[in-house]
Formats: C-alpha cells, structure tokens, sequence
C-alpha cells in the first residue's frame, strides 16, 4: 500500500445541470415565440372584430 499516492478526481464528460436548464429555457422559449407567430394573423383578426362591435363600450348590444 502505497500512501504517498492520491486518487485523481475523475473528469465528468458532458454538460451541467444549469446548461441542461439554459438549453431547455431556449427550447421552450423559441416554441412558444414559433406558436405566437404562427397565431398572429389570427388574433389581429379577432381583434379588428372586437373593435369592430363596439369592444367594452358596446354593453347589451351583443349578448
């Protein structure tokens, strides 16, 4: 038995828990930003009718 002789700390390969984290906040960030454009033309549609009607002002006009 050798004392003077230390065990090395062995080197883990591959990627932290914070990097996995940073890469998936990215994933989901860029899917919900892809979603929202994607349903953009959408909403200003729906949007231009709601003006349209009258919007919080229009009251009992439109049940």
């Amino acid at each position: 038995m050798n004392m003077g002789m230390r065990r090395r700390r062995t080197v883990r390969q591959g990627i932290s828990g914070r990097q996995l984290l940073a890469a998936q906040a990215a994933v989901v960030g860029s899917l919900a930003a892809a979603l929202f454009v994607k349903e953009l033309p959408g909403i200003v549609r729906e949007l231009r009718i709601y003006r349209m009607t009258g919007g919080l002002r229009a009251g009992h006009r439109y049940p």
